[in-house]
């Protein structure tokens, strides 16, 4: 089972989102089964940002000044025997998801599911370096977004 810990820091989430730590593990309950973790504790922080604050992190962490949608850091700890996992953490920024500005909150809250299963994967230490990487994470990423697309009519 997975659990995912949600931290907002940008508050014009709220306006689009209403309960998000509700929202997140809803989508997580209705993963593909092989993403499920059954019999084990999973858990993952999802941090809900802005521009700015990702900007800061992905030149901190990844050397990079630039904004970006999404920034995924998986843990150390590996998944073999361990009963509770941790995966990592998520951030995604509230000004990438909101393109355009007057997008609806069912398209927004789409947008934001894709987002948080690519970001999901690369914890999972999928990648998208190579072709090859991208078409199976992309494969994965379109499995899930189908398994839960139902709960976000």
């Amino acid at each position: 089972m997975i659990k995912v810990n949600v931290l907002t820091e940008e508050k014009f989430w709220s306006k689009k989102i209403k309960k998000k730590e509700i929202f997140f593990n809803q989508l997580c309950k209705h993963f593909p089964k092989k993403f499920k973790f059954i019999n084990k504790r999973v858990y993952l922080t999802l941090l809900l940002s802005n521009n700015n604050n990702i900007k800061r992190l992905n030149k901190k962490f990844r050397n990079k000044n630039k904004h970006t949608d999404v920034l995924s850091f998986p843990s150390q700890e590996r998944l073999k025997n361990f009963k509770e996992v941790y995966l990592g953490d998520i951030i995604i920024s509230f000004d990438y998801m909101n393109k355009p500005k007057n997008i609806n909150n069912s398209d927004f809250k789409e947008k934001v599911t894709k987002i948080f299963i690519h970001g999901f994967l690369h914890l999972l230490n999928f990648n998208h370096i190579k072709q090859k990487e991208y078409q199976i994470m992309f494969r994965e990423e379109q499995k899930i977004f189908r398994s839960v697309k139902k709960i976000l009519i």
